[in-house]
């Protein structure tokens, strides 16, 4: 009988595993594309707690309805059930398993959070900015030693404005070259903001008189949307901006282009609204922060 029971459960056990693996598998798919090296990390990461959380998911509710359809009570049977003493070895082994997998999950997420190099509170309340950021694709103990594109990023209530002080370029979109580390400076002019790129599975908060640099490396040829992740006020919906990923030669060719193109205001949807606001015949009845000056940019979409 012990025998039976052993082979019936590493059946079941091998059934959820593998359904559990399929589920992890198909969770990449769940996600925007992989468009810079980082998201292949947090993806990794996803797809790992996606099949553990399956195989939990499937094995407790699995258990709980063997219990509901075969192991009920007869009809008119309101008896108590055996009294069953404590089990130690039971009562180690399901204490010890959940300790291990928080161990385990807590060192993979730390080693992800290290190769990303993203800088939390406790780095700048202590104004350390590491001198070189791991690569994602790259042995984390290696150091990067190629050459990194150098652009600054402004927020601002409410637009994002990027500086290429190499080429005397500014832009309201973001150009990067593909397979390329690319290092930002971001900065802001006035409050809280948040660096968010969905594809890129990259965010950093911006915080107000502190310059954070910050690395990745695109990957993926394409257009992709950067957005602000806190909320800086009554028009932060609008700040948005367009990450344009491109071929080496188009990076050049555009910031070329972008060098010899004139200064002018850029269009900006929260001026505009909070115009279309000021002289409403009907007052909307809240306060707001009027929005910075559009900037003046060379390039503007």
């Amino acid at each position: 009988m012990k025998i039976r029971t052993i082979l019936t459960l590493g059946a079941i056990a091998l059934v959820l595993t593998a359904v559990s693996i399929w589920v992890g598998r198909l969770s990449y798919s769940w996600l925007p594309p992989q468009a810079a090296a980082e998201s292949i990390l947090i993806d990794d990461l996803f797809s790992f707690l996606v099949t553990l959380g399956t195989f939990i998911f499937l094995g407790v509710t699995g258990t709980l309805m063997y219990s509901v359809l075969f192991q009920r009570a007869a009809k008119y049977d309101y008896s108590d059930g055996p009294h069953i003493e404590g089990n130690v070895t039971l009562e180690v082994v399901w204490t010890a398993i959940p300790i291990f997998l928080v161990f385990w999950i807590a060192a993979y997420s730390y080693n992800i959070y290290q190769q990303m190099g993203i800088q939390g509170p406790m780095e700048l309340v202590h104004l350390h900015t590491p001198l070189e950021m791991e690569s994602a694709i790259a042995d984390p103990l290696k150091p990067v030693t190629e050459p990194v594109e150098e652009i600054e990023v402004i927020a601002k209530q409410w637009s994002w404005v990027f500086r290429y002080p190499e080429n005397g370029v500014t832009s309201t979109e973001l150009h990067l070259p593909a397979n390329k580390r690319v290092r930002v400076a971001l900065n802001s002019e006035d409050v809280l903001h948040g660096f968010y790129i969905p594809a890129f599975r990259l965010k950093q908060d911006i915080i107000p008189n502190h310059s954070i640099n910050f690395e990745f490396t695109p990957i993926r040829v394409g257009k992709y949307s950067l957005t602000d992740s806190q909320y800086s006020g009554t028009y932060f919906a609008t700040m948005q901006a367009d990450v344009v990923v491109e071929s080496a030669k188009d990076y050049q060719s555009w910031l070329a282009t972008a060098a010899n193109t004139e200064l002018s205001p850029a269009a900006n949807q929260a001026t505009t609204e909070y115009m279309e606001k000021s002289t409403a015949p009907v007052e909307a009845g809240w306060p707001t922060v009027k929005p910075a000056a559009p900037p003046v940019v060379n390039y503007h979409s």
